[in-house]
């Protein structure tokens, strides 16, 4: 079976059993949703949906939280992974959003790179959900199945190569919920340790024998 071949078969499988998938962490606003996927780095959606509603409620826009310091932000997110850090992050990213542009979250992949604490993973994230754009983030998950399924060579060994193979075979339609189905399935099937290969719809095809490289 050719490469192009398993995207066209694994397209099809997603688009008719995953039509609706999207983001599971929950927020009201692209600010918030921005602060929900800084605060998911290392972490899991579950953990970051159980402290954010009280985050929000206190520090609900970019303005609201410019004006907390780093200690204030902490009571709200030390259950999360590093939270001394994403805390600083935090308290900067809102300052700047307030003092360049005008609370508002910026729009291309530039403008969001230049933000505290965020990496080219939370940039596509916020140009595919936040701005329908067509692009793809590629997280732990993304970058596991990609390989397993042979959507990607061995070759494609760190997170961007992975992105710019992503994007050269995914129809630029497809990108935004691309993230979302290959994310869900490596979250919930195409687990780390114990993969739920019973209950895949790619078994038939699945490329078991390939390695997977370590992203770097």
């Amino acid at each position: 079976m050719t490469r192009k071949e398993r995207y066209e078969k694994a397209l099809d499988v997603f688009r008719s059993e995953m039509p609706d998938a999207g983001t599971e962490l929950e927020f009201g606003s692209t600010f918030q949703l921005l602060v929900a996927v800084v605060l998911s780095a290392q972490c899991t959606d579950k953990r970051v949906n159980a402290v954010t509603p009280a985050l929000f409620a206190r520090y609900p826009t970019a303005a609201a939280m410019a004006s907390a310091t780093p200690d204030d932000l902490l009571d709200y997110i030390s259950s999360v992974s590093y939270p001394n850090s994403k805390a600083r992050h935090l308290a900067a990213l809102a300052q700047m959003l307030v003092e360049k542009h005008g609370g508002e979250v910026p729009q291309d992949m530039g403008g969001l790179l230049a933000l505290p604490g965020v990496g080219r993973k939370t940039a596509n994230v916020m140009l595919s959900v936040a701005f329908g754009q067509s692009a793809i983030a590629v997280d732990t998950h993304v970058f596991r199945v990609s390989h397993r399924l042979g959507l990607v060579p061995p070759e494609a060994d760190t997170p961007y190569k992975v992105e710019l193979e992503l994007t050269r075979n995914i129809p630029a339609a497809d990108l935004p919920q691309a993230h979302h189905w290959l994310l869900l399935h490596g979250r919930y099937v195409c687990t780390a340790r114990k993969p739920h290969c019973g209950k895949c719809p790619f078994e038939s095809f699945c490329p078991k024998n390939l390695d997977t490289p370590k992203a770097g």
